[in-house]
Order: structure tokens, then C-alpha cells, then sequence
């Protein structure tokens, strides 16, 4: 028989690599979205007719138990969040509510519908904030540095407490940075790859950035979904960090994408206090080897080709006249 899965926040980043995957293996897709007055469907709008939309929303639990009823999953994957860490300090209530209480709610919906669907929580690199020790893995403790760092390890530790106190098959992939053409123009990488391409097409002149020697590692998003879906199709749901364990620092990330188009960044990036967080969290680098072994998971994108990738797609919009999902 065919398999369902259902995915909240398909409209993101992980959530379009996801459902474009997750078709791929036959799956039939269903998506989670919120009725807003501005709808953006640009990253599913290539398979948009391949699948079933079905409205919802993380604040409502009645809403979230009509869509597991109507759809009928096997699989449910946990993309929705409020996922953009700087915007975490100016909306702490909001993050909570959907990042934290959010995962609560679907939890408690699968229980109640159906206790058999395979749960999976979009855990974060960002818990570990200020971390305990270098690599991160899956032991190490949690010390987050943002109020969305603080809701992913209450969405965490919920799902491990309802695997452990209802039986269900939850899972948490704490996933590190992971990027792509389509991430958001919000987020460090793309507002990097994107500025590069607008300077080296004569539209800017200039790049403001905050910490420059803060440390990541970043990925690539379409590497990463894929061991989302493994961790779902394993026996037994246990946790795993997904990581590439290479660090690069966000001057490392503007050197490779200047150079890539020919340019020297120090003539072009512009440090701004405004972009500096309240509390900074260095560096992160994770421990995948426990993905490894059970998995059979590793990253097939390296972290330049993933800024080439980027670059080169941006280069492209911009000169066709598109507008930046």
C-alpha cells in the first residue's frame, strides 16, 4: 500500500526538499499550511499538483487533529516552526507558543487519533548554544543562547517524553545548519550568496554583517531530509545528530562566495552592530556518527560546493528578473 506522510511546514525550506523527496519514494505528500492573507507557495509551486494542502495551524490543536484525521498519515514530519533566530529575541512569546507548545499539540493530536503514526521532530543545533564540549553529539547537554534555541529543546525533550511515557515512535533529528537555493533571504548564508550576486551584477555596492568569526556547520538541505526519512524507518525512534562535522566561520562563507565570483570581500562586507546578537553562540560542530552506523547516513554536498550552488542560483534569479523566495 501506498505510504502517507504528512508535513507541517511544507511551505519551508526542509519542507519543499522533504515532500519533493518524499515523492520520489512513493509517498503520498500532505501539507500543513496556515490561511493567511499573503500565501507563499514559490518553493512546492513546481509540484504543487502532486500535493494534497490541508489547512492547520500549530497554535490550534482541534485543527491539527481534524488533519491527521483527514489525511490519515503513517508519518508525520514536524517542520513548522518560528525559525528565524534574531526575530526569536523581538517575538519570545510567539516562538514559544509555536516552536515549543506547538510540538506539545501534535503530539497530543497523534495520541489521540492514532498512537501508530511515526512522529518526527525537527530538533536544532542551536540547543547546544554554548556548548558543553566539541563535537556535539547525541550526549551532550543542552545550553541554548536564544528564546528559539530554549523552545526547540522543550519540543525536544516533549517528544522523548512522549516516546517514553506513551510508546510512540517520535524521533528528534538534531539538525545542524543545513542551506540551500532556497533558504531564506533572513538567514546568514542566502543573505550572503544573494548579496554576492546582486554586487557582482552592479545592483550593490556593499554587505552588512554582524559577527564574522562566528563558527557553523553548515550542510546542504537536500542531503538532510533524506535522513529525516530514515530516521522514521527505523524499528526503534531513538535521536541522531545529522551534521557534516566540519566548522566554518561566516568570514570563511563570505571568502568562498566572493572568490567564487572574483571578487575581494574586504572591499565590499561592512560589519553592523545591528546584526550582532544578544547573546552570541560561537561555534557549533556535530558528531554524525551515530547517523552513521545506524543510518547509513553521510552528506554528499561539500560546504563549497553548497556556497557555488547557492551563488550560481542567485546569479540566476537575479538575472531573469525573479523575485527571492
Amino acid at each position: 500500500m501506498t505510504k502517507r506522510a504528512l508535513i507541517t511546514g511544507i511551505t519551508g525550506q526542509d519542507g519543499s526538499y522533504l515532500a519533493e523527496f518524499l515523492l520520489e519514494q512513493g509517498y503520498e505528500v500532505f501539507g500543513l499550511v496556515r490561511r493567511t492573507s499573503t500565501v507563499n507557495f514559490s518553493r512546492i509551486d513546481h509540484i504543487q499538483d502532486r500535493l494534497n494542502l490541508i489547512p492547520g495551524d500549530m497554535l490550534d490543536q482541534t485543527s491539527l487533529q481534524l488533519a491527521l484525521q483527514q489525511c490519515e498519515p503513517d508519518e508525520v514530519y514536524n517542520l513548522a516552526a518560528q525559525s528565524f533566530v534574531q526575530t526569536s529575541w523581538t517575538q519570545p512569546v510567539f516562538t514559544g507558543d509555536v516552536t515549543a507548545l506547538g510540538v506539545t499539540r501534535l503530539l497530543d493530536a497523534i495520541r489521540h487519533v492514532n498512537p501508530a503514526i511515526r512522529f518526527y521532530q525537527a530538533s536544532s543545533s542551536e540547543m547546544f548554544g554554548k556548548v558543553r564540549e566539541v563535537p556535539q553529539r547525541e550526549t551532550t547537554p543542552f545550553y541554548p543562547r536564544s528564546p528559539y534555541g530554549v523552545a526547540k529543546v522543550y519540543g525536544h525533550w516533549i517528544t522523548v517524553n512522549y516516546r517514553e511515557s506513551y510508546g510512540l515512535h517520535a524521533t528528534s533529528g538534531i539538525l545542524f545548519n543545513h542551506e540551500s537555493p532556497r533558504r531564506g533571504l533572513e538567514f546568514v548564508t542566502r543573505k550572503v550568496t544573494h548579496n554576492v550576486a546582486r554586487i557582482k551584477l552592479g545592483m550593490a555596492d556593499e554587505l552588512r554583517l554582524g559577527n564574522l568569526d562566528a563558527r557553523r556547520d553548515w550542510g546542504y538541505a537536500g542531503d538532510y531530509v533524506r535522513a529525516m526519512w530514515l530516521m522514521l524507518q527505523q524499528d526503534k525512534a531513538e535521536d541522531y545528530v545529522i551534521a557534516t562535522g566540519e566548522t566554518h566561520s561566516v568570514e570563511e562563507l563570505v571568502s568562498v562566495a566572493f572568490e567564487y565570483v572574483g571578487l575581494d570581500w574586504k572591499q565590499y562586507v561592512v560589519q553592523d552592530p545591528r546584526f550582532m546578537r544578544p547573546a552570541e553562540v560561537d561555534m557549533l560542530v556535530g558528531d554524525a556518527s551515530k547517523a552513521g552506523k545506524a543510518l547509513g547516513w553521510e552528506p554528499q554536498i561539500t560546504f563549497t560546493d553548497l556556497i557555488h550552488m547557492m551563488v550560481d542560483a542567485d546569479l540566476e534569479l537575479l538575472k531573469s528578473g525573479g523575485q527571492a523566495k
